[in-house]
């Protein structure tokens, strides 16, 4: 069969995805509920194995051949009780749930050698880097549940290991995964991402505790997600939507796309507390915030952000009912023109300006923010098609900035306390923009320089 355009096949998979919501999402939560159900098969208890449980001895080799043997058996139940086991990196295999009981902590080693080297995806690139503590590759039907604990080693911090600048153990990682379940357990992690599934389908966290040094979840070119019930406590951003970097993300064309979030608080002490982007040149689509707390955010509650030579888009994005307070700068922000590290490859031209279409936030209750809405950093050549601000209350300090907007529609903002205008725009068109005053160009940032062809084309090899 002759394999369609990529930009055929782009439009007609977006035209699904939005056509389509509802029953994508219920089909997201059908397959988490049957994910989640115990798998028959073996049992097998980690300390049988010769697992000390004693905090001090390593126990990767009993930890790992109980893995090995219970996928070899056929799948089931590898158990930890109660006890402190010390290992480095632990593989999982098809049909195969690790089970850490109440009491029970699987604790990461602070030596490097106990992490094997392989191709990880970082800040959007597949560079060497170690293996994250907890990993799975092209497996299907596994769970990690608790109620017990998974906890990084304080002794790794940072991101990329100086000298060598490969990326450090993430704590848990999926990488081209199929049925996946994490839930009823706390992770703790230090300097490097916490959980970061990676070309994976169909992955659910429900009731996880996640508190992290940097980024708590990190969803990367994957699709039909659910994160439900979760307590993030992060020093970067809590939930990061991640599509890879430049050129090769993009010629592999591989969303981020069907993620529903729900029921979870968010408390960042860095970033934003749900980022979108900057890595997003495989595009990302179909996401669903709702019925959230957002407690505390160095910056931005959201941001929705992307660059020039990022190309692909971010598109049919929906925030409801959403409590917001503790932001340092502001409820939302969007930026498509110069978030995050420009590629070395990037995508050159027009096709390389990211499309921002579709963005709604409705319901939101907003408490003593700086600013409610940001979104001047949009490209001219390409603005932004859709944008939604309807039932928002509560208090700001200064309203809303939009500048490169069409089809913008704003309904019952009744926010109060602000100083100056509520809204302030500059090439923009929609309904509910009476009143709005004319953004001086002293407001709007710089256009970045268009980027042009490579000598020789980018061939993703």
């Amino acid at each position: 069969m002759t394999p369609l355009p990529r930009r055929t096949f782009l439009k007609t998979s977006a035209a699904a995805a939005v056509g389509l919501p509802w029953i994508a999402n219920e089909a997201q939560h059908a397959k988490a509920s049957s994910a989640t159900s115990k798998p028959s098969g073996v049992t097998i208890h980690a300390r049988e194995m010769g697992a000390t449980g004693d905090g001090k001895t390593k126990d990767t080799l009993a930890l790992q051949q109980s893995l090995d043997r219970c996928s070899l058996l056929g799948g089931g139940e590898v158990i930890l009780s109660t006890g402190e086991y010390l290992s480095g990196a632990l593989q999982l295999h098809s049909n195969t749930t690790l089970r850490i009981e109440e009491g029970a902590t699987l604790t990461g080693s602070p030596d490097m050698q106990d992490y094997p080297l392989a191709q990880v995806r970082w800040e959007g690139k597949f560079i060497k880097g170690y293996s994250a503590f907890i990993n799975a590759v092209d497996a299907s039907n596994i769970r990690i549940t608790g109620p017990g604990r998974i906890i990084g080693s304080s002794a790794i911090v940072g991101r990329l290991e100086k000298g060598t600048r490969m990326r450090l153990p993430a704590l848990i990682e999926f990488t081209n995964c199929r049925n996946v379940t994490v839930d009823n357990i706390f992770t703790k992690q230090f300097g490097m991402w916490s959980i970061h599934p990676l070309l994976s389908d169909n992955v659910t966290f429900r009731n996880v505790t996640i508190e992290s040094g940097a980024d708590g979840i990190d969803p990367d070119s994957c699709r039909n997600m659910v994160i439900d019930n979760c307590i993030f406590r992060t020093v970067d951003d809590c939930i990061a939507i991640k599509s890879g970097r430049g050129s090769e993300a993009y010629r592999m064309a591989r969303p981020s796309e069907n993620i529903h979030i729900s029921n979870c608080t968010f408390t960042d002490a860095r970033w934003a507390c749900v980022s979108i982007g900057s890595e997003a040149s495989g595009g990302v689509r179909n996401v669903v915030v709702e019925h959230c707390k957002i407690l505390s955010a160095y910056t931005h509650g959201v941001y929705i952000k992307t660059r020039s030579g990022r190309g692909a888009f971010i598109e049919d994005i929906t925030f409801r009912d959403i409590e917001v307070s503790g932001c340092r700068e502001g409820f939302l922000r969007l930026n498509s023109l110069g978030s995050g590290l420009q590629d070395q490859d990037p995508v050159p031209g027009d096709e390389g300006l990211p499309q921002l279409r579709n963005l709604r936030f409705t319901d939101i209750r907003v408490n003593d923010v700086p600013q409610l809405l940001l979104a001047t950093e949009i490209h001219p050549k390409k603005p932004l098609d859709g944008l939604v601000l309807a039932n928002i209350s509560g208090t700001c300090r200064k309203g809303m900035e939009i500048a490169n907007a069409t089809h913008v529609d704003i309904r019952n903002v009744t926010v109060t306390g602000f100083n100056g205008p509520l809204l302030a725009t500059k090439n923009v068109t929609g309904k509910g923009l009476a009143g709005a005053v004319e953004l001086p160009a002293s407001a709007l940032p710089k256009v970045p320089d268009e980027i042009l062809p490579p000598a020789t084309p980018y061939i993703l090899k």
